[in-house]
């Protein structure tokens, strides 16, 4: 009955593909879940473009993508802070500043040196063709980061909600703000194989802004966010199989059909009510029209 659904996972390549997804989409859902009640999208954008000039130099190096991108990434964070401390330029103009002026040096190098680098797998992913190595060093950075969140937990999000309150109970909020860009960097670098440097936008950030209008509990976003991003990543995988799409590109079209779901039917939005009101008059109706006829 479900034989459709098992079918592409026999080959090689999409099993692969399917772990590379749901490990990116795993940790992209939890580290969301912050960066939405940061407000901290825009940052997100920034890093994931701004690791295309270390994927350049990686593939010209003959290195590991992850080694490039990493370093430019923490590279591109580090930056963003440097201008928004020392100059009276806003937050928001220096990430733009910083992110443009590096994804602009990644596609000339890319045009310098157009036979060494295919520019479509670097921008959208190639995630049906991802090695054994490849596959590894996501899963790897994936689960550190994951680990890493998972433990601090709870100071990040008092952190994300009153970072006055971490300052009263003696804790670092530097160094929380640190852990969180340091997981930003890497887990950017993880979604990078999955769906490329201009997508990863969207897993980074889709699952927590649909989290979020599913529940205002925090504790339930860090759940929701995953199952959104996981689900999306295999259904986003099958679905491109069959149709013959790109697959990262289904998987982030999959995530805003999540929204989509979210902003009609979630309870925090005004369909939302007005379907859970409607649902209950129409049972309070049954019942009545039940008690009648008994």
């Amino acid at each position: 009955m479900f034989e459709w659904l098992v079918e592409p996972f026999q080959f090689e390549f999409m099993q692969r593909a399917l772990i590379v997804a749901v490990s990116a989409a795993l940790v992209c859902g939890v580290l969301s879940s912050w960066l939405v009640l940061l407000g901290w999208s825009l940052l997100g954008d920034a890093v994931s473009h701004a690791v295309l000039p270390g994927v350049v130099l990686a593939y010209m190096l003959g290195l590991p993508f992850a080694v490039g991108a990493t370093v430019l990434a923490f590279i591109a964070v580090g930056l963003i802070g440097r201008v928004r401390t020392t100059t009276i330029v806003r937050e928001d103009a220096a990430i733009g500043v910083v992110f443009t002026s590096l994804f602009a040096f990644g596609l000339v190098l890319i045009s310098r040196y157009p036979s060494q680098i295919d520019l479509t797998h670097v921008l959208f992913g190639n995630i049906l063709g991802v090695q054994t190595s490849d596959a590894i060093q996501v899963v790897a950075l994936s689960l550190s980061v994951l680990v890493i969140l998972l433990v601090l937990r709870r100071d990040l999000t008092l952190f994300a909600f009153d970072k006055g309150q971490v300052n009263a109970l003696g804790k670092n909020v530097s160094l929380l703000s640190a852990v969180l860009l340091g997981a930003l960097a890497l887990t950017s670098v993880a979604a990078l194989q999955a769906v490329g440097v201009i997508l990863v936008v969207a897993l980074l950030i889709t699952p927590g802004a649909t989290a979020l209008l599913w529940t205002k509990r925090f504790t339930h976003m860090l759940w929701i966010a995953p199952v959104v991003g996981v689900s999306s990543a295999f259904v986003g995988i099958t679905v491109s199989f069959y149709a013959d799409v790109a697959s990262g590109a289904t998987i982030v079209l999959m995530l805003g059909v999540h929204f989509l779901a979210a902003y009609v039917c979630g309870p925090r939005q005004r369909w939302g009510i007005a379907l859970r009101r409607y649902m209950v008059k129409l049972r309070h109706r049954r019942a009545v029209a039940t008690a009648v006829v008994e």
